[in-house]
């Protein structure tokens, strides 16, 4: 007999998401991800100044901040009719770069390794190593004492746990440690912002601030110790890991979804963005023996609302989205509404950003017998880690060699007033996927506001012809053989990274429940 699950709220993600599964057979057969967060942002900035609009979606979230404000400054660029100077784009490069680093290394340490080891087993430690030991007794004290936060709760290990004493101690020394480099990823950033969280710097046309020498030296000193980190713990975690105890459920593919993908492409190299880190591009159907990317076209997306908390409304491109609610829909479960490209569902980031630029590294592992899903997406942020810190040093030099030129420009002053009408639309390849800003202006103020965030087309629900949104096809088939400690559940979806703050924005007091785990 089928049984639902109901998991409310998933932990270790940025805000508030309900996942509900029904398993027959040891098996996901149905799906359904819930937002319960009122979206509300968008509304707010109607009538308001649109400079203001890259401070103000800056405050969607705490984790992954100045994507939207880099984002949002891109689209008053468009609609305003700004030219960024080249040494404008260096340094927002550099501060997004940082946010690359300290993201994709909080999120496999601090939010998805947990799902993979039994973080008992370091009681059973029985190696020299003087650092892993003081991990074993710190490990040890706490359980003494019962007090095992931040490592636990958790599900009970299961067949696809990494329950090697080795492993999981050197795993827990290595979360420790990538708390300190991510605080130093953190401060690489403020830098170049000013702050952190919610950088100062980055407006329409450019930045505001003119770096230094002593700036850039810290900068690199600190991109350095990343480097070492990425190369000499982190890959070869990810790696052994994904190549090691969780090779069957790579090869199993296990939350895999539509095979759809897209990438607007992001992180120019050189001016003119001829050469760029993540290339653009979208896979309907991933072959992969054959991949097909075809070029972006953002003419065609749409949000529908069928099965979202707001008016009824057909499906209408972002610069024509609202935001009306309606608490008594029939058959409506969430707050995120369902993004499509061309009509399709598509999943964004990492895996999708790889897939698209035919990462030799991901192919390879691919040829081997990967198959994308949970530990692919995995697989993918490592290297594409890698790729952005070799980015940052490349434009460090060209920072350098902009900085002693005559004329050094980092803001266009000739387009900081904002036109009497316009439109524009500003797109960011953020850490968790495709991000895009959408601005209609009149009389000098915003006249609408639409973000459609990677974690709206990840999270997204069923659209109008009833096609499951990523997070909800990703989970069909996934093996749950106990209902009772449904891991694969939010091992898939931790995978993805959400973040259901910039998907839906503002909190609903009535549903901000502790934690809720229901079977029926």
């Amino acid at each position: 007999m089928a049984k639902k699950i109901t998991i409310h709220p998933v932990t270790r993600i940025e805000g508030h998401l309900t996942i509900e599964v029904e398993v027959d057979n040891g098996k996901v057969v149905d799906a359904w991800s819930s937002g319960t967060m009122a979206r509300g942002f968008e509304a707010m900035l109607t009538g308001k100044d649109p400079r203001d609009a890259p401070y103000v979606t800056s405050r969607f979230c705490g984790v992954c901040y100045s994507v939207h404000q880099l984002a949002s400054a891109r689209a008053l660029d468009a609609a305003f009719g700004a030219k960024v100077p080249w040494g404008g784009n260096l340094l927002r490069n550099l501060v997004m770069g940082a946010e690359y680093i300290y993201d994709h290394v909080l999120h496999f340490y601090q939010l998805s390794a947990l799902d993979y080891i039994d973080i008992m087993a370091v009681a059973e430690y029985k190696g020299k190593d003087k650092d892993l030991l003081a991990v074993k007794d710190k490990i040890v004290n706490l359980v003494k004492e019962k007090d095992t936060y931040p490592l636990t709760p958790r599900y009970k290990p299961d067949d696809f746990s990494v329950k090697d004493p080795d492993i999981v101690t050197s795993a827990v020394s290595h979360y420790i440690k990538a708390l300190k480099m991510h605080a130093k990823a953190r401060n690489m950033g403020a830098i170049w912002g000013g702050r952190t969280p919610h950088y100062q710097n980055i407006v329409v046309g450019g930045v505001t601030s003119y770096p230094d020498i002593n700036q850039w030296a810290r900068f690199r000193t600190m991109l350095d110790e990343q480097k070492k980190f990425v190369e000499e713990v982190y890959i070869p975690d990810v790696l052994a890991f994904g190549t090691g105890p969780l090779w069957p459920l790579a090869t199993m593919g296990v939350g895999g979804g539509h095979y759809n993908y897209l990438s607007y492409g992001d992180f120019p190299k050189d001016p003119a963005w001829k050469d760029i880190v993540f290339p653009a591009g979208t896979i309907v159907g991933l072959n992969p023996a054959n991949i097909k990317v075809e070029p972006v076209n953002t003419e065609k997306i749409t949000e529908s609302v069928k099965y979202a908390w707001y008016k009824e409304n057909k499906p209408v491109h972002p610069y024509d989205g609202e935001q009306v609610f309606n608490l008594d829909k029939k058959e409506a479960y969430t707050f995120i509404k369902a993004p499509r490209y061309d009509g399709k569902p598509m999943e964004v980031g990492p895996l999708a950003r790889m897939l698209v630029a035919k990462n030799p590294t991901l192919i390879d592992l691919v040829k081997k017998g990967a198959k994308p899903g949970a530990v692919a997406r995995h697989a993918s942020r490592a290297i594409e880690t890698k790729l952005m810190v070799d980015a940052c040093y490349n434009w460090l030099d060209q920072l350098l060699a902009e900085m002693t030129k005559p004329g050094f420009k980092i803001h266009d002053t000739e387009h900081w007033n904002p036109p009497e009408s316009g439109m524009g639309a500003g797109f960011h390849e953020a850490p968790r996927g495709a991000l895009g800003h959408w601005i209609k202006i009149k009389n000098k103020k915003i006249a609408n506001y639409q973000a459609v965030v990677p974690s709206t087309w990840n999270a997204s629900p069923r659209c109008e012809k009833g096609v499951r949104g990523q997070y909800e096809e990703a989970l069909i088939g996934a093996p749950v053989p106990d209902p009772e400690n449904p891991n694969n559940v939010v091992r898939i979806i931790r995978s993805f990274d959400p973040c259901l703050a910039c998907a839906i924005h503002i909190i609903d007091p009535k549903t901000n429940e502790i934690r809720k785990f229901l079977i029926e």
